[in-house]
């Protein structure tokens, strides 16, 4: 592909990103990073060049787009300022750390004509996919009722080494922003745009952070009922488990395993991709989903189309996850808005 790519933010999330890119055959000509040793590393590695100011980088130009690996709170105006500068963006999850500023950056896009991407690499997953082809299709017939829960474990060092996880003002909320909300968003790609929320937020076991590692409740999808349990104090990483049950049918996601049975005790399943794991050189299949995201963003550009994860989808699990705070802290069901 004839396009140029630059990463900002060399912390945890970003080598997904360098390799998503390098598989989709794009060149990084450019890296940042506040702390100039993790710049300058990732740099040699790359073969590309350091820049420890992401507003220097952006007058350096030189490529089309951006990705974007930072924490919460910079994920909207960083992502604002590389559009404002002319570039396309592909920003991490979450789109933001509030509505209004995820509502910026749309602005901001459909101003400057310049594609927003935001990271659901889920959706891509074969369980997932096959779970949205049984639905569109109708084989599962009138959707009756949805639940998932995840339930991870997350303690100590996962806060203590980065400062600004577990507050609101930075990373804009807990489990349900952080951990969960990749599966809220694939709830929305299976079921549209929900109705209703009934929802209860606690923090019940991380008295050293300020934002939520609990939350229950219901979210209703037309009179469809779909009920979810997330936490971060379970006492290891469960796989996460979704089930979506019609007339005909259900579907379940286990971890990356996914399965369909019929009424009639046929069954459909899709699991690990190991295709694109052996064609990527990944063994990590949610680092194949990042590829698969990824490349089909700057496919996407290449046809001057839509990317298939669009931001007004990011926007609507942005907006899901206000509703379910809102319900929380107003102790009733709140219509989706």
């Amino acid at each position: 592909m004839d396009f140029k790519a630059a990463v900002i933010g060399m912390g945890g999330i970003s080598p997904m990103h360098v390799k998503s890119i390098v598989a989709s055959g794009v060149k990084i000509v450019a890296v940042c990073d506040k702390n100039k040793e993790t710049a300058e590393r990732f740099a040699g590695e790359i073969g590309c060049l350091a820049f420890t100011c992401f507003e220097e980088m952006f007058k350096h130009s030189g490529f089309d787009v951006v990705h974007i690996c930072l924490p919460h709170f910079l994920h909207a105006p960083v992502s604002i300022k590389a559009m404002e500068s002319g570039y396309h963006v592909m920003c991490e999850k979450p789109m933001a750390t509030s509505v209004e500023d995820a509502a910026k950056m749309i602005e901001t896009s459909k101003k400057t004509g310049k594609t927003l991407g935001i990271i659901f690499q889920n959706r891509y997953n074969p369980g997932s996919v096959l779970v949205k082809e049984v639905i569109e299709k109708g084989e599962l017939g009138k959707i009756i009722s949805g639940e998932f829960n995840v339930k991870w474990n997350r303690f100590g060092e996962y806060y203590s080494a980065s400062d600004w996880r577990g507050k609101w003002a930075t990373e804009g909320g807990g489990v349900l922003v952080n951990q969960s909300i990749h599966t809220f968003d694939l709830m929305n790609f299976f079921l549209g745009d929900p109705t209703t929320v009934n929802a209860s937020v606690r923090n019940m076991e991380h008295p050293e952070i300020e934002v939520d590692d609990l939350s229950v409740g219901v979210i209703t999808y037309g009179d469809i009922p779909v009920e979810f349990f997330v936490n971060t104090f379970h006492a290891t990483d469960a796989p996460v488990y979704v089930k979506v049950v019609g007339e005909k049918g259900t579907a379940t996601l286990v971890g990356d395993d996914g399965e369909v049975v019929f009424a009639d005790g046929t069954k459909k399943t899709a699991g690990a991709d190991f295709e694109a794991q052996k064609q990527f050189g990944m063994k990590d299949y949610w680092g194949t989903s990042h590829i698969k995201q990824v490349r089909a963003f700057y496919d996407s550009l290449e046809a001057g189309e839509p990317p298939f994860v669009t931001m007004e989808d990011a926007f609507r699990t942005q907006r899901l996850l206000r509703c379910i705070y809102e319900s929380a802290k107003e102790n009733s069901i709140v219509n989706f808005k």
